[in-house]
């Protein structure tokens, strides 16, 4: 066979099984891609480059392809920024506070309504009430003392038991708390409620004195520590414990913190919007009818605890049934009266 002569356009003839394009060189030929693209090992055939498989691109969320080049996009919730790079979450709530009663808070694909401190946002998820659970307490310095610790890795005592003696004082002190940081150590925060918040030094009274202890402990985790030992330690303590728990918080750990009998002392919740039915039913659960010891508590519900609740309903519906009985009386009498006088 004879080879081609110098000069001849082997191109002209056919392809050559070039994919793109063949290019002629004297006597002979090669294959080209188009740009953005790169010829196959077979030296024939042509790939896409992907830039965005080699990551070099630069893109902060999505990055779509295109042969040789790229442009970058951003995940639903968020817009792209002038960079044509990065990404910035929508603000939902730059566009109005849609109906919320307090404040707007954009979330991702959204926003949510959110409340002020001491107010809990109602079923409609826009408006707020105000929670007024410590408005039941019997607070003074020879009723119900209150004392608040929050924890998450660490324990701190918001105040003690003998700090404040009126029901606004502690909703004050309440609104002025500074939620910490996540975690959740709940056996470390009853090793303190037990050993600090329940101590004459912090304001409870003398364990002679037979007045009931009780703690009602507040939790929207799985414990990261154990709480077996102390769980168990304050209810020999005879400290009368309640577990109330949401969202994430874990069944089995809210028993086992719970006192006897467990129904009636532990709470679930999916979120907080339940919380105000938990503190009703906590109303008639956390004061027992009397003490069990040689000294009978007169006022069953002049607890100190970490949190206590004064069963006033039973107290309303006693003064309501007098009344009663009172206007009925008058009413007999004036009946007698205008029989008597016919």
């Amino acid at each position: 066979m004879d080879p081609p002569a110098p000069g001849l356009d082997l191109c002209l003839e056919s392809d050559h099984g070039c994919e793109h394009i063949c290019e002629s060189t004297p006597g002979s030929f090669h294959c080209r891609c188009l740009p953005g693209y790169s010829l196959n090992d077979d030296g024939k055939t042509c790939a896409a480059i992907d830039l965005c498989a080699e990551e070099k691109h630069g893109c902060e969320q999505i990055c779509v392809s295109s042969p040789g080049s790229f442009t970058c996009d951003c995940n639903k919730g968020f817009k792209l920024n002038e960079d044509k790079k990065t990404c910035t979450m929508i603000e939902y709530c730059s566009f109005g506070n849609h109906s919320c009663d307090h404040e707007c808070a954009s979330v991702l694909n959204g926003y949510h309504c959110r409340c002020h401190r001491g107010y809990r946002l109602l079923d409609d998820g826009r408006s707020c009430q105000a929670t007024d659970v410590v408005d039941s307490l019997d607070v003074s310095a020879h009723g119900t003392r209150v004392g608040l610790v929050q924890y998450s890795s660490r324990v701190r005592t918001e105040f003690p038991l003998n700090m404040y003696h009126s029901a606004d004082e502690i909703k004050a002190a309440v609104m002025k708390v500074d939620y910490m940081e996540k975690g959740t150590m709940t056996g470390l925060a009853l090793k303190h409620m037990l050993e600090t918040s329940f101590s004459e030094a912090e304001g409870a009274r003398p364990a002679g004195r037979n007045i009931p202890r009780i703690g009602l402990v507040f939790t929207d985790g799985r414990s990261q520590d154990d709480i077996t030992e102390f769980a168990k330690k304050a209810k020999e303590a005879g400290i009368t414990m309640h577990a109330v728990g949401v969202g994430k918080a874990v069944e089995d750990e809210l028993r086992e913190i719970a006192s006897e009998p467990v129904e009636k002392h532990f709470y679930y919740t999916t979120d907080f919007t339940a919380i105000s039915t938990i503190a009703e039913n906590l109303k008639l659960n956390v004061c027992p009818e009397e003490s069990q010891g040689e000294i009978e508590v007169k006022d069953p519900c002049a607890c100190e605890s970490l949190v206590e609740f004064q069963q006033a309903t039973m107290s309303n519906l006693e003064q309501l049934t007098n009344k009663l009985s009172g206007m009925t009386a008058r009413l007999e009498q004036l009946e007698n009266q205008l029989l008597s006088r016919k």
